[in-house]
């Protein structure tokens, strides 16, 4: 295909496909003379998988080129891609604070792991950027006083991996490695708000079933 019908078909506008291919995000085509290129399939499936990374995922250009050069390591397996693209999206923000908090927040964050038997979520912590956000979300708890023991973050781990399984049910629906990279980065990132308006939800529904007229009085 040319140039307009890539941009067609894939919803990008030519000006931003060509951007694509100067940054290297999108391989170059087929050059059938010597101001225009055909395109394929390929090329469909990676605008896509660029456009979950940079206008779903809100991952920089810079970081975008990084992950998609790494995805395209023949020496990676398929867990080691989708681990790649997931670790690419911006996550919360990490403290740098080195205090009593920040220590003891790791060891929970660690014993919390060694307890639910996720050796390898251990192996990677010092590479996880899930992993560096769980110590930073701990510690503030912990700095202000709220409950965030191993027992605490307990049945939000178990939670957690159920929704995982979820998460890997909805991106299996993909036949190809390459959708399911792109699902993995998508769905990562339009499935959290899902998940926050249905905790909040179950929150409201959980409360009126304790408290609300039919429950039990807190008093």
């Amino acid at each position: 295909m040319r140039l307009a019908e890539l941009s067609r078909r894939s919803g990008v506008p030519t000006a931003t496909i060509k951007y694509y291919l100067r940054e290297g995000l999108l391989p170059a085509g087929h050059r059938v003379s010597a101001t225009q290129a055909e395109y394929d399939e390929t090329h469909l499936q990676r605008l896509r998988l660029v456009r979950a990374l940079i206008q779903v995922g809100r991952v920089p250009i810079a970081s975008a080129r990084e992950v998609l050069t790494a995805l395209e390591d023949d020496s990676l397996d398929h867990n080691s891609r989708l681990g790649t693209a997931v670790w690419a999206l911006p996550h919360g923000p990490e403290s740098t604070e080195e205090d009593t908090a920040a220590q003891e927040a790791r060891r929970t964050v660690d014993a919390l792991l060694a307890g639910l038997g996720w050796a390898n979520a251990q192996e990677y912590a010092d590479e996880s950027p899930a992993y560096r956000m769980l110590v930073t979300a701990v510690a503030t708890l912990s700095r202000l006083g709220y409950p965030c023991a191993v027992d605490d973050l307990t049945p939000y781990a178990r939670a957690g991996h159920q929704l995982a399984v979820a998460d890997l049910d909805l991106i299996e629906r993909y036949a190809s490695p390459d959708r399911q990279l792109e699902a993995a980065v998508a769905l990562t990132v339009l499935y959290e708000p899902v998940l926050l308006s249905l905790r909040r939800i179950a929150q409201a529904e959980e409360s009126n079933r304790r408290y609300g007229p039919d429950g039990s009085d807190p008093e």
